[in-house]
């Protein structure tokens, strides 16, 4: 072989050398937009979609206004009283709304309106969802914290004392529970103490304020 076409079969090589490490170039560039591209696309899913198919939305029976109750009772234990084992009664009977309410509106709102003639005068309860129900399981002493320890109801239940409307419950489609038990974020942050209501948060509470996270039994029943 001759020195010419030794040269000229070497500038050829070269020249496929180039060209193949060109189109891995691009290949790999595609592939690393198309990872991004799938990743921002997952990543807008679980954090806007996946909540929306999680849970449901249902609204109350009718609207309360805890800002007006309030005013007129001036305490939360009026209506939301605790058992002798100090332990939250639930949500007030119609029996506590009547000591109150009769079958003719109090004022001239359409939820009053409602809330007389369906339930009052039905002698009907009322089916609220309830927003803080925990499972079966777990026992909460509501005087242990607000009597003994003189905590505010706001720091787990936030200012509901101050609302005039009710949000719509949300409720897990899974679990059944409602969506404040786990949080409005979907990676569990809170700017609030009322933001959520899970075993890590109480745990974490009790750590920063005996020393000690508390045992199961304690809670759980």
């Amino acid at each position: 072989m001759s020195k010419k076409e030794n040269e000229n079969g070497s500038a050829e090589s070269a020249g496929e050398c180039t060209a193949g490490d060109t189109k891995d170039d691009k290949g790999l560039g595609l592939g690393v937009i198309f990872f991004i591209v799938a990743f921002v696309i997952c990543f807008l899913s679980g954090t806007l979609l996946f909540p929306k198919l999680l849970y449901s939305k249902k609204e109350q029976p009718f609207n309360f206004n805890h800002e007006l109750h309030v005013e007129q009772t001036s305490d939360c234990e009026s209506c939301h009283a605790l058992r002798e084992d100090g332990s939250f009664n639930g949500i007030p009977k119609l029996a506590k709304c009547q000591e109150c309410h009769s079958d003719t509106p109090l004022g001239e709102t359409k939820d009053e309106a409602v809330f007389a003639e369906m339930y009052v005068a039905k002698e009907k309860e009322v089916p609220w969802y309830v927003y803080s129900r925990q499972p079966d399981c777990v026992f909460f002493s509501h005087a242990a914290h607000t009597k003994t320890k003189g905590m505010d109801c706001v720091t787990c239940h936030g200012p509901i004392g101050t609302s005039t409307t009710l949000k719509p419950y949300e409720e897990n489609r899974l679990t059944g529970y409602s969506r404040d038990i786990w949080g409005k974020n979907i990676w569990g942050i809170k700017k609030h103490s009322w933001d959520r209501m899970k075993m890590d948060d109480c745990a974490a509470c009790h750590k920063t304020e005996t020393g000690h996270q508390g045992y199961c039994f304690q809670c759980h029943k």
